[in-house]
């Protein structure tokens, strides 16, 4: 039978409890539900839990120093709670006893003989050659000698010319003969053919490929890219490794920021700038249809810093580009690009599965395009002031971090204001 307190527990089944509860103090009442409260409860308030009951009227504003410093008052005089049960040093399971290792003796006197000593004379060479592997030699091993031991599968007849050849250890090492591999074949692509069929706009050509074509002229170059202003047909040209510059580069910003058919365009490895860059990206902006651009491995290295600003603007306002190959050094110029070519590719996602977006703004030339600050600040100046009957709408509250990007913004947009 159950007991508690040394009697049956059917004996308190009598016992009326609003009645016992009745006669405690306040004091005994307090102290009782702290006894009942379980700590690891996460159902009942931390306040709860809590033994320390704050009944301190405010005195004043809020100050740290002086919180902190009753609370480390506090606890150094306080005493410790008393534990339920105290604390015992015990072992469980099976204490760990490291294996004694045997010791190794080792002889360096060379007259004496050890029984390693028979076991390598009697090796053969082969095996040797099989040890020193094992072991970790590999710089007395060639490399025929160590394909031989591992990779290779030969049979017994084999192994036994190649032992007599004089394989193993003393074996000569020979050069294995070189894998030749077979030239790529050039370019044989007919410029000035294409260059009739891209102007006359065949419908056959989809795809100019002249890459590594080092023999145009400047003047041909300029032909190509004109041409793009006319044609219809076009969806991907490749322009790497041409010997590209800016001259020919304005050429292709006009044909460009016509052409509604082009998706690829590929110019690496050239010798465009970045204002060249920057025209041609700003041709594409106005097409709104390439979709895979790629600029990067030019002659000038390095962009600069206002340069890629201005690229990181300009895809700002460009909605269909999902792939752009370029290097940026700046770091903020750098992740603004990655995250419109991200945006890019989710408008991408969400028109296929049929998502409502926003939608895309039209082009704007460089000169009365305004960023997204410029453009809030003008709508809330523009909003009419909210009557005394209407309740105001809350305040737009920006972070130091905020007004200060968009300070920097405005500041560099009026230094390339000055230096156009």
């Amino acid at each position: 039978m159950a007991k508690l307190f040394g009697k049956d527990v059917k004996a308190y089944d009598d016992i009326n409890i609003d009645e016992l509860l009745s006669t405690l103090t306040e004091a005994e009442l307090e102290e009782l539900g702290q006894e009942l409260i379980d700590p690891d409860d996460s159902c009942i308030p931390p306040s709860e839990r809590c033994r320390y009951k704050c009944e301190k009227a405010p005195t004043g504003k809020f100050n740290r120093k002086a919180l902190i410093d009753f609370l480390e008052k506090k606890a150094k005089e306080e005493k410790d709670w008393e534990e339920c049960k105290p604390f015992v040093h015990e072992l469980r399971g099976k204490k760990w006893v490291p294996k004694k290792e045997e010791k190794i003796e080792l002889n360096d006197d060379p007259d004496v003989d050890t029984e390693w000593d028979e076991v390598l004379a009697s090796a053969t060479e082969e095996e040797l050659v099989d040890l020193a592997a094992i072991l970790g030699f590999h710089g007395m091993l060639n490399q025929v000698q160590y394909h031989s031991a591992f990779v290779e599968e030969k049979d017994e007849e084999t192994k036994a010319k190649e032992k007599a050849a004089g394989g193993g250890f003393q074996g000569v090492a020979k050069h294995e003969s070189f894998r030749l591999y077979e030239k790529e074949e050039p370019n044989n692509t007919d410029v000035d053919e294409s260059l009739e069929k891209l102007k006359s706009n065949d419908a056959s050509l989809k795809e100019l490929n002249l890459n590594n074509i080092k023999n145009i002229s400047v003047e041909r170059l300029k032909e190509f890219g004109l041409a793009l202003k006319s044609n219809t047909n076009l969806e991907s040209f490749s322009l790497a490794n041409t010997r590209l510059t800016d001259r020919a580069a304005k050429s292709f910003a006009e044909g460009l920021s016509n052409n509604k058919t082009l998706k690829c365009l590929n110019m690496e490895s050239n010798y465009l700038t970045g204002a060249a860059i920057v025209d041609i990206l700003d041709a594409i902006c106005q097409s709104k249809t390439i979709v895979e651009f790629r600029v990067s491995n030019q002659k000038p290295a390095l962009l600069g810093h206002k340069i890629e600003m201005r690229i990181a603007e300009l895809m700002e306002r460009n909605y269909t580009m999902l792939k752009f190959g370029i290097f940026l050094e700046t770091l903020g110029p750098k992740v603004r690009v990655r995250e419109y070519i991200q945006r890019n590719n989710d408008r991408v996602r969400q028109k296929r599965i049929g998502t409502d977006m926003e939608p895309e703004p039209e082009y704007q030339p460089a000169e009365t395009y305004k960023k997204k600050s410029e453009r809030e600040k003008e709508a809330a100046a523009s909003a009419p002031a909210p009557t005394k009957t209407e309740v105001a709408p809350k305040a737009a509250v920006t972070s130091q971090a905020e007004e200060s990007e968009e300070e920097e913004s405005e500041e560099e947009s009026e230094e390339e204001s000055d230096e156009e």
